[in-house]
């Protein structure tokens, strides 16, 4: 009896259906959700596992019009911005140093720096936390956003040297010989050649810390004491304790957009110096 033979096509097909089933599904469930409001019996559109809705977009305008959600917002990719810049700041001269030495064999030392992350995340956080109540930071309120700020960097910077240690690494060294036998000096070279070439790192690496930072409430409600509110915060509130799914879905839709657009942006970045760096960066 010949053997079975399946086609690329048909082996795609349990990824289609994982997709399906956990991906566009809840999607568009949190859509359904943010485009409907709760409405009394007998004036619905239809119903939703057995609550009477009607289609609404005043969620949206309801969300926006509200200073303390505008307030959350600010902090929250203000915030982002601050742990995205500090870990790139941290991370460059990092990645930098494990890609051109020469001790890093097998990639030894990279290992090293990514190893917090084969531990559990809140263990990662509550770690974090003894260490600043050791210290005397979380004793204090006033260092609230500071302790997060910590904690975000330190849980999201493996995030910013893989990428980056990825590009650099794969830089083709003969631009720097050719920029130091033109005359360049080492950091005209590193202006000129190594940093427009490692950008597609860095895009990525923006990419995988700015947006998910908005959302990480553990370690804002851990680290913050309960001070610092983000907008992971917002959606995770109005689901278990008001049990508002409608609020909560419009957020997670707004946030949705935004990440769609800064993945579209980023992507559209990236493939414009993807011939100029090998095709190094993750996108």
């Amino acid at each position: 009896m010949s053997g079975l033979k399946f086609s690329r096509k048909q082996l795609g097909i349990p990824y289609a259906v994982f997709l399906l089933a956990f991906v566009v599904v809840p999607l568009l469930l949190i859509i359904l959700y943010a485009f409907t409001k709760k409405v009394p019996a007998g004036s619905e559109t239809f119903t939703i596992a057995g609550e009477p809705v009607s289609f609404a977009v005043s969620n949206f305008s309801d969300f926006f019009s509200k200073q303390a959600n505008i307030r959350v917002l600010f902090v929250s990719f203000g915030l982002a911005i601050i742990t995205t810049v500090i870990s790139l700041l941290i991370a460059y001269p990092v990645a930098y140093i494990l890609a051109k030495s020469k001790f890093n064999k097998g990639g030894v030392l990279l290992i090293l720096f990514i190893l917090p992350l084969w531990i559990n995340f809140v263990l990662r956080t509550a770690a974090m936390k003894e260490l600043l109540y050791f210290i005397g930071m979380y004793k204090s309120n006033s260092f609230s956003f500071v302790n997060t700020l910590i904690g975000m960097v330190y849980d999201y910077l493996p995030f910013v040297i893989m990428p980056l240690y990825s590009v650099i690494l794969k830089i083709d060294k003969s631009y720097a010989e050719a920029s130091a036998d033109l005359g360049a000096k080492p950091w005209k070279t590193f202006v000129s050649v190594t940093l427009p070439l490692s950008m597609p790192g860095i895009v990525s690496a923006v990419s995988m810390v700015l947006l998910p930072t908005t959302t990480s409430y553990v370690i804002s409600d851990t680290l913050g004491n309960g001070n610092v509110t983000i907008v992971g915060k917002l959606i995770e509130t109005q689901f278990l304790t008001m049990h508002n799914w409608h609020a909560g879905s419009t957020i997670a839709l707004v946030l949705l957009v935004i990440i769609f657009l800064s993945m579209f942006l980023s992507g559209k970045f990236t493939e414009e110096k993807d011939e100029s760096a090998g095709r190094a960066n993750l996108w």
